[in-house]
């Protein structure tokens, strides 16, 4: 019998505060992964590399703006952003979105998304938020049902969210009141 010993995976989550050169590599790769499996966070055509770098490096700087990473065994394999109100919208600082969440085809189906999730709550209650938000395509069914499964509900409907070739696509939007 020659069977393969399970290779351990390691899983982590953090806030990425400064993107290094290893880091933004594996960002870019990742998210052009993503947009080539149809996960893309928007994008439904890879730009190219130095767009990439610069969104990449752009979104550490944007001040209401925080940028977690999941990893796997030590790679950037997903992201998601937590987006804060600007100081000047006092009435809504209790919210946050979450945005551009994704994680590449190849680390999918070790728990990162959820983890990731985890951590965006966490963050966002110690920035004194208590509700979430997010919108997701209605062909994106493994984020749609991942969301359900951590508490969140679907309050509205956009019929002409998106449109990918040609085709307009509904959009779902969800909160979930965190304490």
């Amino acid at each position: 019998m020659n069977a393969e010993p399970k290779k351990k995976v390691n899983i982590s989550v953090e806030l990425l505060t400064a993107i290094n050169n290893i880091d933004l590599a594996d960002l870019c790769n990742i998210t052009e992964q993503a947009i080539t499996a149809g996960g893309g966070f928007g994008w439904l055509n890879s730009p190219t590399r130095d767009v990439l770098k610069k969104y990449w490096k752009g979104v550490v700087l944007i001040e209401n703006r925080k940028l977690i990473v999941g990893r796997l065994n030590h790679v950037i394999a997903g992201t998601l952003q937590l987006i804060f109100q600007p100081p000047n919208n006092q009435a809504q600082q209790n919210i946050f979105n979450i945005s551009s969440h994704f994680v590449a085809p190849w680390a999918r189906g070790h728990g990162l998304a959820k983890k990731m999730i985890d951590k965006a709550e966490i963050i966002g209650i110690e920035s004194g938020a208590n509700c979430a938000q997010l919108d997701v395509r209605e062909t994106q069914d493994a984020a749609i049902q991942l969301f359900k499964s951590k508490g969140y509900i679907r309050w509205g409907v956009n019929p002409n969210y998106a449109q990918v070739s040609g085709e307009n696509i509904k959009g779902y939007y969800y909160y979930k009141k965190l304490k």
